[in-house]
């Protein structure tokens, strides 16, 4: 026999080829309802599975924050009170208990387990050389506001010890990060009195070079290196950084000039908001080697979360560089 009447023989021979093709289409039909229903039905397990897994993920979580607090390295929130409201905290709008376009407010805070938090204190790159300090300043001066107004949730402090206080008090330990070497006007004497205002990071440059440390754009060739990653003066910086206890902080900085100053820090650094370039190519994340010598010196990278440093190709899935 032929395949063809191979398989129409097992058909009842008397019923007309018309009626035979319906029948064979209805079981088609039926035997795709009955895959599409188990398919359905795994698809529907394996979700609820996922949900399961991901809400007992979440409540471990939970408990291992309840008990040991998330300290978050970088938070531009004074940036946006002083760009939406000029700073002026008792306008109703700035409200930190309902502000509502930002992604930090104080019910996120508390929804997220922070217990820690570095608040930028920022000026841009176009106030270098002008009125730089005054602006650090005034953001300093916003962020001890924060802490005047909402006592029961925040409290600013400058030790170690006063963070584990604010976590007994069920407070927010809060923190000043001054993200930008401009700031000091190349002063050891206005670092100086940044740090008995409350500093406890610099970042050694934003998102320019300063006149003694390098930033990240010389990498991408968008800007020239100055001082081929820290100049004498530059090393001077960190010396009195390491000398006054403050964190040196390098993000936004060159190459060069993370490998000069964690050849010079006595003390390990961090890197405030910085994520992986072997997973994800862009100039602003840390590369393996200077990730190595993290490692050797026993210091840390706080991972940026921004999609430009985790997805450098807009089409990816923000996922694959999560992997």
């Amino acid at each position: 026999m032929t395949g063809e009447q191979s398989g129409t023989s097992l058909l009842p021979a008397r019923l007309p080829r018309r009626v035979l093709c319906a029948q064979v289409a209805r079981q088609e039909q039926q035997q795709e309802q009955a895959l599409g229903t188990v398919m359905w039905t795994s698809w529907w397990l394996w979700s609820l599975v996922a949900i399961c897994t991901a809400d007992q993920f979440q409540d471990r979580a939970k408990k291992i924050m309840q008990d040991t607090p998330v300290i978050d390295g970088h938070n531009d929130l004074p940036w946006k009170l002083l760009t939406m409201f000029n700073n002026q905290l008792r306008n109703q709008k700035a409200n930190l208990t309902s502000l509502a376009p930002t992604h930090t407010n104080i019910p996120k805070l508390r929804a997220g387990f922070v217990g820690g938090q570095f608040w930028s204190a920022y000026t841009t790159c176009e106030t270098q050389n002008k009125d730089t300090v005054r602006r650090t300043l005034e953001q300093i001066d916003v962020i001890q506001r924060m802490c005047q107004m909402y006592p029961e949730t925040f409290k600013c402090v400058t030790s170690s010890q006063g963070i584990r206080q604010a976590f007994q008090e069920g407070k927010v330990a809060s923190l000043v990060g001054v993200e930008g070497g401009h700031s000091i006007d190349s002063s050891l004497g206005v670092l100086r009195a940044l740090y008995h205002l409350g500093m406890r990071y610099l970042t050694l440059t934003h998102s320019c070079n300063t006149p003694w440390a390098d930033n990240w754009l010389v990498d991408t060739g968008e800007e020239e290196a100055q001082s081929q990653g820290l100049s004498p003066f530059g090393k001077s910086v960190v010396r009195e950084l390491n000398r006054l206890g403050v964190l040196i902080d390098l993000s936004h900085v060159s190459v060069a000039t993370m490998k000069a100053a964690l050849n010079q820090s006595r003390a390990p650094v961090i890197f405030s908001h910085s994520s992986a370039y072997k997973l994800c190519a862009h100039r602003r994340n840390v590369p393996d080697d200077v990730l190595r010598m993290v490692k050797q010196t026993g210091s840390l990278v706080m991972v940026n979360f921004y999609n430009d440093y985790v997805a450098s190709l807009a089409p990816l899935l923000l996922s694959l560089c999560l992997l």
